[in-house]
């Protein structure tokens, strides 16, 4: 199922999502695109751009991803594990991150996503976490 750009914001207000920023570019089966324009609160004390503001964009794409590619009789999903590395970092501009479904089961899924910054195309993090799929409860 293709999630469209309003979707996106309808489901994130009131959310993290929606506090810190993150906009959805595209939403479908298999793959997931968003961005986050990098403003001061996404830094870090020392004035680069926190790990944790790179965590949450590239969880939320792999997310939003992992809803557009539920299998049939799936509700929803959670995140079981997810590691982060960090190649790279940016005091402003905008970061892209382009994930993609590399394994669909019917009770796990796994995302691979890139974070890259938007004007240099360098690499800020490289990122894969596990999806579990919920089923309604018998």
């Amino acid at each position: 199922m293709t999630i469209t750009r309003q979707q996106t914001t309808e489901r994130a207000r009131g959310t993290l999502v929606e506090l810190l920023g993150l906009e959805f570019d595209e939403v479908e089966p298999g793959r997931a695109v968003a961005h986050l324009a990098i403003r001061p609160t996404h830094l870090a004390p020392n004035q680069f751009l926190h790990a944790a503001s790179v965590i949450a964009l590239a969880d939320t794409c792999c997310g939003f991803g992992a809803l557009a590619s539920l299998p049939d009789g799936a509700e929803s999903f959670t995140t079981l594990e997810l590691k982060s590395n960090f190649l790279g970092t940016a005091t402003s501009g905008v970061i892209v991150c382009d994930s993609a479904l590399v394994h669909g089961g019917r009770t796990t899924q796994v995302w691979d996503a890139v974070v890259r910054h938007r004007d240099t195309d360098r690499t800020i993090a490289l990122f894969r976490c596990t999806q579990m799929l919920l089923y309604p409860k018998t």
